[in-house]
């Protein structure tokens, strides 16, 4: 394995993230991570992020408040 640096890391690193990079890849960016603090950081804003929108993703709002928002909006193209 060898360090495939900076710009490579941070280029694939949503690919690394998601698991959809090769193997040798995947080894060669994780090999990196473990060894620079600047694309560890970034390794964990992106993993924050990508976990942030994922729980937001899942969460729906309470059947009274979309209904009112529907009715709201049926409201607003009535009148235009």
């Amino acid at each position: 394995m060898s360090d495939c640096g900076c710009d490579k890391a941070r280029r694939d690193l949503e690919e690394y993230l998601r698991n959809e990079v090769c193997k040798t890849q995947q080894n060669d960016i994780r090999e990196h991570l473990e060894n620079c603090p600047g694309c560890q950081d970034e390794a964990l804003v992106a993993r924050t992020l990508t976990e942030v929108v994922a729980r937001a993703c899942k969460e729906t709002a309470p059947d009274e408040l979309r209904d009112q928002v529907l009715s709201r909006l049926r409201a607003i193209q009535a009148t235009h």
